[in-house]
């Protein structure tokens, strides 16, 4: 967490309200936001599904990133009332519009591990 007062927010802030490649990365940047993103592009998943399929990433990360991807409109979260509680989480439009980006840059990551392990 930073201070809302510190000279990299104030920094981060003018460059996202002015790039858009800064604002994107700044949106689906970090080590787990892509997987979950992609993830869901195959549909609704409940939480723990999504814990399972990201080897290696901590419930608390888990939890927080979910937060963030929510908060900026990116993915919804479902509560069902019922016991126990069942939470489901879901593209929203925006998170739908962003299939071709997260293909392409998967499809780039491929070709550039594949270009590293044959060399």
């Amino acid at each position: 967490m930073r201070k809302q007062s510190s000279t990299n927010t104030r920094n981060k802030t003018a460059i996202d309200a002015h790039c858009g490649m800064a604002h994107t990365l700044s949106l689906i940047g970090g080590r787990w936001k892509p997987g979950i993103l992609m993830r869901l592009l195959g549909g609704r998943l409940r939480y723990n599904e999504l814990r399972k399929a990201l080897v290696g990433i901590s419930e608390r990360m888990l939890v927080l990133q979910l937060r963030e991807l929510e908060k900026d409109g990116l993915i919804t979260r479902i509560v069902y009332a019922e016991v126990p509680p069942r939470v489901e989480y879901e593209l929203t439009k925006d998170g739908h519009s962003m299939q071709k980006l997260l293909e392409s840059l998967s499809d780039w990551g491929v070709k550039r591990l594949n270009r590293a392990s044959n060399a």
